[in-house]
């Protein structure tokens, strides 16, 4: 049987010359997730941006850079966990995904998640939280740990929102409510 990284490796190879998306078009790769294909613990963020364009991983730029410092504060590396987007595109300017590109890479996306079957499913931001939640808040539901039935997944499946890296990089509030609902993770995980 193939490991896990095999198959996250057969998994990429096939999407990345199937998929429909039509941020195809405008981006210069596709970036795939990234990490510990063993790791109990997936993150998930909405798109990649352009330093993540350019160098191909997912949360390098200045965001990635905030969000390996909060790994050290939990004492995690980025080899641990798993980093991935709901989209594997860069939307032009920074944009937000619309439906139909992130309806395009669902399956891409649950496809991983089914691979890896972590733990413990970490949203970072409204946008990969509503794919899970549609019509939730993510002020109303971050740092806290969400357990539901998720049919495509085929199981029960422990969540935790948190609010995006990059957002916090602005807004010094959101910075340290970031950091507070990080240091959950440890816990999240020890009640999954």
């Amino acid at each position: 049987m193939r490991s896990k990284k095999e198959q996250l490796d057969k998994l990429n190879k096939y999407w990345e010359e199937n998929c429909q998306c039509s941020l195809k078009k405008t981006a210069k790769q596709a970036v795939f997730g990234d990490g510990n294909a063993e790791s109990q613990i997936i993150f998930i963020g909405e798109a990649p941006g352009k330093k993540e364009d350019e160098g191909g991983k997912p949360f390098i730029g200045a965001a990635g850079k905030f969000f390996t410092e909060m790994l050290k504060g939990i004492k995690m590396k980025r080899e641990d966990i798993y980093i991935t987007n709901i989209v594997k595109y860069r939307p032009p300017d920074n944009r937000d995904p619309d439906p139909k590109e992130k309806e395009d890479c669902n399956e891409w996306l649950i496809n991983e998640l089914k691979i890896i079957n972590p733990k413990l499913i970490i949203f970072l931001g409204r946008h990969s939280m509503l794919r899970f939640f549609p019509g939730e808040l993510i002020g109303e539901l971050h740092g806290k740990l969400i357990i539901k039935n998720i049919p495509e997944l085929g199981k029960k499946q422990a969540f935790l929102p948190l609010y995006h890296p990059a957002a916090a990089l602005y807004n010094g509030s959101m910075r340290a409510t970031l950091i507070k609902d990080f240091k959950k993770i440890t816990k999240a995980l020890e009640e999954k």
